[in-house]
């Protein structure tokens, strides 16, 4: 029997008129929506008679409901890292198994993270803008070069962004769930405490996956701890913040500045009180957004689907739940 793919989310359009298209097409029979799912019951309406589900969208939430409405559904192969959108635990409890594509975007990431942050220090956005009204201004900037980056998490895209900061002459420290001497000689970092990190970084990036144990992981109080001058780099997930207090802290000028590609809110709104701050730099949840990335994430994503359907193990590194159906 044909098995039934659905993309539900191919919003904008990654996959519709890609290499690809023709790949997913061959193994089985295959709807794609170019349009996002406005209600939990337009995305059942989508979802109910499919075997796989290809998400290429962090927007579109595979909740309990969604999943328990879905009885055929087997595989969820997502593109990208996050697996913040579905419901792991219902998931496991149905049976549906679900893999990611980490690393696949993971350079493309690492870069846009290091262009904030020199956007971000050096006020480009600004400058730029002043320069294009007639101005010519004079502003103090932050040189990288001897300054600490502090990296929350450490795996392919902050393994990336160590080794682009190192050549800027920037010390790197790190904290995360598993650290280890072999990991720390391999990537050139130094492993500290959660504490440590948040004292002495001139400049914080996040690179934790969203769960249960990482959302609000930067609370009000961890501000209190970071420099004045320090700066935060955010291209992982805005829940990582506890709601507020990044606002507040950079209001108050706790810390210097912010940079962020992820929002609470996607896509942020004109009134959102972060767009009218000087002192951060957005941009729209695009990091990953190069033809490199985006083809290494849709082939990692099909190899998963192809594997599974051929009754073949999926790489462990992207099994986060093995599910029975």
């Amino acid at each position: 029997m044909i098995p039934r793919i659905t993309i539900p989310d191919d919003f904008p359009q990654v996959v519709t008129g890609s290499p690809a298209e023709e790949k997913i097409k061959a193994l089985g029979e295959v709807k794609i929506y170019r349009s996002k799912a406005e209600t939990e019951e337009e995305l059942i309406e989508r979802l109910k008679e499919s075997e796989v589900v290809i998400s290429t969208r962090a927007f579109t939430h595979l909740g309990g409901k969604i999943l328990a409405s879905c009885p055929k559904l087997r595989l969820i192969s997502i593109l990208g890292t996050g697996t913040d959108n579905v419901d792991l635990k219902k998931a496991a409890e149905l049976g549906i198994t679900v893999a990611n594509t980490p690393g696949a975007n993971a350079l493309a990431v690492a870069e846009h993270t290091v262009a904030l942050l020199f956007a971000l220090v050096r006020q480009i956005p600004m400058l730029d803008r002043e320069v294009r009204s007639g101005q010519w201004p004079r502003v103090d900037m932050v040189q990288l070069s001897g300054k600490v980056m502090g990296l929350l998490g450490l795996g392919a895209i902050g393994g990336h962004v160590v080794r682009i900061v190192k050549g800027l002459g920037m010390e790197t420290i790190a904290w995360t769930l598993h650290p280890s001497g072999e990991r720390a000689e391999q990537s050139g970092v130094r492993f500290v405490s959660r504490e440590e990190l948040l004292k002495n970084s001139d400049v914080i990036s996040l690179h934790l996956r969203l769960n249960d144990e990482t959302r609000g992981f930067i609370k009000k109080e961890d501000f209190d701890r970071m420099k004045p001058s320090a700066f935060l780099v955010n291209t992982a997930r805005a829940a990582l913040v506890e709601p507020g207090a990044l606002y507040e802290a950079l209001r108050s000028r706790k810390i210097a500045g912010a940079a962020l590609d992820v929002f609470d809110h996607e896509p942020l709104p004109p009134d959102d009180p972060l767009a009218a701050l000087q002192n951060v730099v957005l941009t729209a949840h695009c990091a990953a957004l190069t033809p490199e990335a985006t083809r290494n994430s849709l082939m990692t994503a099909i190899e998963n689907v192809t594997r599974f359907l051929g009754g073949k193990q999926i790489d462990p590194a992207r099994l986060i739940v093995k599910g029975s159906r």
